[in-house]
C-alpha cells in the first residue's frame, strides 16, 4: 500500500505551510483578541479577511473530492488537514472546517438539486456555517438508536420535537442551516430504520437556544456547543434528507470521513505540541541545566516522537484504504485511529504542558486548548468504548473461527 501523496498533494502543502507562516500563526493571538472584544457571536474579522485571501489562492475546499471540491483523495488530503489542525480555528480559512466539512459531504452524496442550491452552494462559498444536531441529554447518544428527538410528517411538512446539545457551530449568528437527527418511525422493528435526517434553518420557529456547553471551562465562541430545544419546528416535507428512515444510513457516511479528519487535524496538534516542548526544553534551566539535558525530560520528547508517527502511519493507511476500497472495508482502520488518535494527542500534550510549568496551563500557549480538544475527541463522533467494541467484534468474528 503506497502512502506517499501525489505531486499535487506536496504542492499544496508547501503552498498551505507557507500561507500559514505568512498569515495565520502571526494572526492567533489577535482571533482570541477580537473575539474577546466584541466579535462572540459571528466570525472576527481577521477569519473573514484571511477566508478571502485563502480562497483567492486556491486554498479552498480541499477535504472534498469530487465536483464540489479539490478532488483530493483521503490520503492527499491528511498532511493538509495536520497543518491546518495546528491552530484550532485555521480549518475554517480554507473552508475545511467540521461540522461543515460533514455536512457539505452529506448533501453533496444525498442532497436534491433543490437542497444543494439552497444549502450546498453557500456553504461551500463560505458564506454561511452549519451545525449537525444529533447528541441528546437524556440518552446514550453513542447508541443512536436512542434517539428521542421525533421528526413526524403532516401533511406537506414535518415537526420536529426534541432537545439535543453539544450541536457545534450553532452559536454562531453564520450558522443558518441545521442537519437534524431524530425518529420518524419509532414502531419500526427494525431500528436501523427509525431514524430520519432534516434539514431545519436555524431561525425557523421554535428553534430555541438554551445555553451554550462548555468543554473544560472553555466556550469556543463564536462556534459554540449549545443545547438547543426543537419545539413544534415545521418545516417543508423537501427538507427530509434521502427520504424517511434513511438517517442512521446517512450518519454512517458522514462519521467516517467526519471521524478521519479529526484524526488527521490531531496529528497536528499533537506534532506542534512536540515542537513546542523541545523548544521549551532546550531553553529553560532548571537545577543548573537545560531541562532538555534532565533523562526524564528526553524520554518524553522521544516517546512523543514515536506516538505521533506511529498514529500518523495508522491513519494514512485509514485514509489509503478508503481511496481504494470505499470507507466501509476501511471501517476496522478508522476505528483503530479514532482511538489510537485522540489518546495519543491527549498523551503528547500532556507531557508538553509538564515541560511548560504553569504556562502550559495558561492561555499564554495553545497547550491548555489544545487539551481540551483532544480530550473531547475520545468522546466526541463515538466514545472509544464503542469503536473498541465493534472493532473487537468484527476480529473475533474474522479470527475467532479460524
Amino acid at each position: 500500500m503506497n502512502l506517499e501523496p501525489s505531486t499535487r498533494a506536496r504542492e499544496l502543502e508547501a503552498q498551505l505551510s507557507a500561507f500559514m507562516a505568512r498569515h495565520v500563526y502571526p494572526a492567533e493571538h489577535l482571533y482570541d483578541e477580537q473575539v474577546e472584544a466584541g466579535h462572540r457571536d459571528r466570525r472576527p474579522p481577521i477569519l473573514e479577511e484571511l477566508k478571502k485571501q485563502a480562497r483567492a489562492e486556491g486554498l479552498w475546499n480541499l477535504f472534498l473530492p469530487g465536483e464540489h471540491g479539490a478532488g483530493l483523495t483521503n490520503l492527499d488530503y491528511a498532511p493538509l488537514a495536520e497543518i491546518m489542525g495546528r491552530i484550532s480555528w485555521a480549518s475554517e480559512i480554507f473552508n475545511c472546517s467540521a461540522p461543515d466539512t460533514g455536512n457539505m459531504e452529506v448533501l453533496a452524496l444525498y442532497g436534491t438539486p433543490e437542497q444543494q442550491k439552497q444549502w450546498l452552494e453557500p456553504l461551500l462559498a463560505g458564506e454561511i456555517r452549519s451545525a449537525f444536531s444529533m447528541t441528546e441529554p437524556e440518552v446514550a447518544s453513542s447508541d443512536a438508536t436512542n434517539i428521542r428527538c421525533s421528526i413526524l410528517r403532516d401533511g406537506d411538512h414535518y415537526v420536529v420535537n426534541g432537545r439535543k446539545w453539544f450541536t457545534s457551530g450553532a452559536m454562531s449568528e453564520d450558522c443558518k442551516l441545521l442537519i437534524v437527527m431524530g425518529k420518524s418511525d419509532a414502531d419500526n422493528p427494525n431500528k436501523h430504520q427509525q431514524q430520519s435526517m432534516i434539514l431545519v434553518p436555524r431561525d425557523a420557529p421554535g428553534v430555541r437556544i438554551v445555553r451554550d456547553m462548555r468543554v473544560f471551562g472553555y466556550d469556543h465562541a463564536p462556534v459554540g456547543h449549545p443545547e438547543i430545544v426543537y419545539e413544534n419546528v415545521r418545516v417543508p416535507a423537501a427538507n427530509i434528507l434521502l427520504g424517511e428512515g434513511r438517517g442512521f444510513e446517512i450518519a454512517q457516511g458522514r462519521l467516517g470521513p467526519g471521524r478521519i479528519h479529526h484524526c488527521m487535524r490531531l496529528i497536528g496538534v499533537a506534532q506542534r505540541a512536540l515542537e513546542l516542548m523541545c523548544s521549551r526544553a532546550q531553553s529553560r534551566v532548571a537545577f543548573g541545566k537545560a531541562l532538555g539535558e534532565q533523562g526524564s525530560v528526553r524520554e518524553d520528547i522521544a516517546n512523543s516522537w514515536c506516538e505521533i508517527e506511529q498514529a500518523r502511519l495508522l491513519t494514512l493507511r485509514a485514509a489509503a484504504k478508503m481511496d481504494l476500497d470505499g470507507n466501509k472495508a476501511a471501517r476496522d482502520l478508522i476505528a483503530a485511529a479514532k482511538v489510537v488518535v485522540p489518546r495519543m494527542a491527549v498523551a503528547v500534550i500532556d507531557r508538553a504542558i509538564q515541560v511548560h510549568g504553569g504556562a502550559g496551563v495558561s492561555q499564554d500557549t495553545f497547550l491548555a486548548e489544545a487539551y481540551t480538544y483532544a480530550r473531547f475527541m475520545r468522546i466526541g463522533d463515538g466514545p472509544d468504548q464503542v469503536h473498541l467494541s465493534q472493532l473487537g467484534r468484527t476480529l473475533l468474528k474474522r479470527y475467532g473461527e479460524a
